[in-house]
């Protein structure tokens, strides 16, 4: 029987929250049964490990880029950037259980199916997508971690060149052109 008064949903809204507001390492199982009343062991009638509460919380961020999105690879690339985006460490969350092989395929199979709509081959398409799906989780998560640092003060006197929205936006594009000119000059239909 499960505890009464939280659904998974409340757990994994709730999991998302602290994410959001204190970053994937201070998203324990303690802080999340602390936030429900509960005692921590109450998680486990929903998730039976933090790993598969991770799986979820990846499922929620990379769903965000399910919808409105157009077929091309570019549009699907940026929404999963925004989705990324739209959750501290969020790059970090998804990328782990991917790594782990958890959580659903929805990033990469929709990825492929941009690929794919331009006349490529399913195995060239979803190498393709693969290719992108890492530039995408690398891109935000070194993204990510620039918002946080700037946002410590960590990085005054970087010799780097400022970071902005516009500029980090427009390295992405510039990333997504190289890839997406590779493919063309590739040829490999």
């Amino acid at each position: 029987m499960a505890p009464r008064g939280h659904t998974a949903d409340d757990v994994a809204r709730t999991a998302l929250r602290i994410l959001d507001d204190h970053g994937l390492p201070d998203l324990t199982m303690r802080r999340l049964a602390t936030a429900l009343d509960v005692q921590a062991s109450a998680l486990y009638w929903h998730f039976p490990n933090k790993q598969s509460l991770l799986a979820e919380l990846s499922d929620r961020i990379v769903g965000r880029m399910a919808s409105g999105t157009s077929d091309d690879l570019r549009s699907r690339a940026g929404a999963l950037r925004d989705a990324l985006l739209a959750y501290r460490d969020g790059a970090e969350v998804v990328s782990s259980t991917l790594a782990l092989g958890l959580g659903s395929t929805l990033a990469l199979d929709r990825l492929t199916e941009a690929v794919a709509a331009d006349g490529f081959a399913p195995d060239t398409a979803r190498r393709v997508a693969t290719t992108v799906l890492h530039y995408v989780l690398g891109f935000v998560w070194h993204e990510q971690q620039r918002l946080q640092y700037d946002s410590a003060g960590a990085r005054e006197g970087a010799r780097e060149r400022p970071f902005t929205a516009a500029s980090s936006a427009d390295d992405f594009a510039f990333g997504l052109d190289l890839i997406a000119a590779g493919l063309r000059a590739s040829g490999r239909v």
